[in-house]
């Protein structure tokens, strides 16, 4: 058995794995790296956070986002915004450098079994036994799409999140729902790539992100404002910098509290280098919240919105919902029903209630990324987050089977698995080298 399973190879499931094996517990990680950079985003997308704060981690801290740019002659400034190409490429490069395969299964499902789990695949390999899981699920299963849009069939609306190519939009009306940064940059690309994007939004006005300050200021900048606006992975501003460098402490706020600024901290907001591209390319229409929507006749979409001044409608060939993603656990389908319908959740979520090791109220079930952010804070929604949940994270593990099930059996790779981890490096080393 397997001291832990990691079901997710994004920054969040390799930067687990990175630092379990190196605390030398068994572990296995499957899944697609890197999948929802690959195959989710559309080309021409950049990285919003700055490159500092957009590492992987592992424990010698060497395998940086700048490191892999410097070996090939790339750019990773601060304020030089980065090609999502670039990072994934870093992804695939870091995933090639951990001392165990990832293992390019899709998981089916998660279940309770003996002492621990069993993980079951989607092809004719038995299921992993394992005592401990760690649920890196990414972002994906909890994509959100408004209620008025839900009932459309699925060929007229769709979230950003579906798209890793938004040229077959070419020369067709597409109504943008959002005001955040994936809503902005989506139609900016639908623009770009020669169709007629429109943006709707309940927001009042679009709030754009301010020109980063330089990392290392000069002595009048810093007397003027020293404890104004630090920097942080996160931002600027000492609320920033919070959420940023103490997830351990925002998880002994009140509930009602984590859940609220889970939800609310860091909104929609535009990054600063894309307002030249989208003022005056994509038509906005503000203050405009969905009624309701229907298929009509003619294979289009109609849109009802209620504005300051009254009704108005909104027609399109498409309906893009660039509305970003809500933490509930009832969205993780690969989970068993026993454990899932029994966690402990956050108050006023569908979140689960974690300890500081990461662990849910069902002992050696762990969770990673998007569905901890009730728990840690705002962190857990970037890849800046990646450190502190690989961290605390392994540590909860070697808790868990220290207390649960007594030493370890010597470690012993199984049987075929050192062709297999040859393979899948060179099939990612191919894969970063297409996308370099």
């Amino acid at each position: 058995m397997h001291d832990l399973v990691v079901v997710g190879a994004g920054p969040y499931g390799l930067s687990i794995a990175a630092h379990a094996a190196a605390a030398g517990l068994d572990v296995r990680v499957l899944g697609r790296p890197m999948s929802a950079w690959r195959d989710h985003m559309p080309p021409g997308m950049f990285l919003k956070s700055e490159p500092w704060a957009s590492n992987l981690s592992e424990p010698a801290g060497t395998a940086t986002l700048a490191a892999y740019c410097a070996g090939r002659g790339l750019r990773a400034e601060h304020g030089s915004p980065l090609p999502i190409g670039t990072f994934t490429a870093y992804g695939l490069w870091f995933a090639d450098r951990l001392p165990l395969p990832v293992e390019d299964r899709a998981v089916t499902a998660v279940r309770p079994w003996a002492d621990g789990f069993r993980v079951e695949t989607g092809d004719d390999l038995p299921p992993l036994p394992a005592r401990c899981v760690a649920l890196a699920a990414g972002v994906l299963p909890f994509a959100s799409v408004p209620a008025p849009l839900a009932s459309l069939p699925p060929g007229l609306v769709s979230h950003s999140s579906d798209h890793g190519d938004l040229s077959g939009f070419a020369g067709t009306d597409v109504a943008v729902i959002g005001a955040g940064q994936a809503a902005l940059e989506t139609a900016v690309l639908l623009a770009e790539a020669g169709a007629r994007p429109t943006v709707v939004a309940r927001a009042p006005a679009l709030n754009w992100n301010t020109t980063p300050q330089p990392l290392r200021r000069g002595v009048r900048a810093v007397l003027s404002a020293p404890f104004r606006a630090p920097h942080s992975g996160l931002g600027t501003g000492w609320s920033s910098w919070a959420w940023s460098e103490l997830p351990w402490a925002v998880r002994h706020l009140p509930a009602g509290v984590r859940a609220h600024v889970a939800a609310t901290a860091l909104g929609p907001a535009g990054a600063w280098w894309l307002r030249e591209r989208f003022d005056g390319t994509v038509p906005v229409r503000l203050g405009h919240r969905l009624a309701r929507a229907e298929a009509t006749p003619d294979g289009r979409v109609r849109i009802e919105v209620v504005t300051p001044e009254g009704r108005d409608v909104v027609a399109a060939a498409h309906v893009i919902a660039a509305t970003g993603f809500v933490p509930d656990l009832r969205r993780l389908r690969l989970l068993d029903p026993a454990p899932r319908d029994r966690l402990r959740t956050v108050r006023g979520t569908r979140a689960p209630a974690l300890d500081g090791g990461f662990e849910s109220s069902w002992p050696g079930l762990f969770f990673a990324g998007l569905l901890t952010a009730p728990v840690f804070g705002p962190a857990m929604r970037f890849v800046h987050g990646v450190s502190f949940t690989a961290r605390a994270l392994t540590r909860g593990v070697e808790r868990r089977i220290g207390a649960g099930h007594g030493p370890r059996a010597p470690r012993v790779p199984a049987p075929g698995r050192a062709p297999a981890r040859v393979a899948a490096r060179a099939r990612r080393s191919a894969v970063a080298r297409a996308v370099e």
